[in-house]
């Protein structure tokens, strides 16, 4: 099965489910669905960066300080973080994400989905999917900032770590 053919919850604006779609048809109509947001520290607190693969269906070839994806129907967002951190970090027996909060994204073209946001600390090598990854490394969070106006990032993803780093500044 291709990923566009990956069933999902179709969801309104309080998250609560309302239909299901394949994962291609709810992209391509604009459909709101449940995604999740990892931010994985290697032991020295550098984050985990990587650049898409061109094939990705969103933001293809874009660069992204989480790792992530969509929730598949019927799973919780806590099940789905910890799925997606393995499969794109490339590890088994990660400990579980710790959830940090929730938001509504929408880009204003009609993309919308609701975006589940964690954290993990990664101590294992990790190996990344060919087919999901590009390119990674694990950039200190001054090189981080230093790349924000430099590089293509994927769009959620750069809303979800202003968010975060405004409620880490709150705190």
């Amino acid at each position: 099965m291709s990923s566009a053919d990956e069933i999902l919850d179709i969801v309104d604006e309080q998250d609560r489910v309302i239909g299901r779609s394949p994962r291609g048809e709810a992209y391509a109509k604009g459909l709101r669905h449940r995604c999740v947001f990892i931010e994985a520290r290697d032991a020295q607190g550098r984050l985990f960066v990587h650049r898409r693969t061109p094939t990705k269906l969103v933001f293809p070839s874009r660069y992204d300080m989480f790792v992530g994806g969509v929730v598949g129907a019927g799973e919780s967002y806590d099940d789905a973080a910890l799925r997606e951190a393995e499969e794109e970090l490339g590890v088994s027996g990660l400990p579980r994400p710790s959830y940090l909060f929730k938001f509504l994204y929408e880009d204003g073209t009609g993309q919308t989905w609701w975006s589940a946001v964690y954290e993990v600390r990664c101590e294992l090598p990790v190996s990344p999917q060919v087919e999901e990854v590009a390119w990674h490394d694990f950039l200190t969070e001054a090189e981080v900032e230093r790349r924000l106006t430099d590089w293509a990032w994927v769009p959620d993803g750069l809303a979800a770590y202003e968010r975060l780093k405004a409620l880490r500044t709150a705190r």
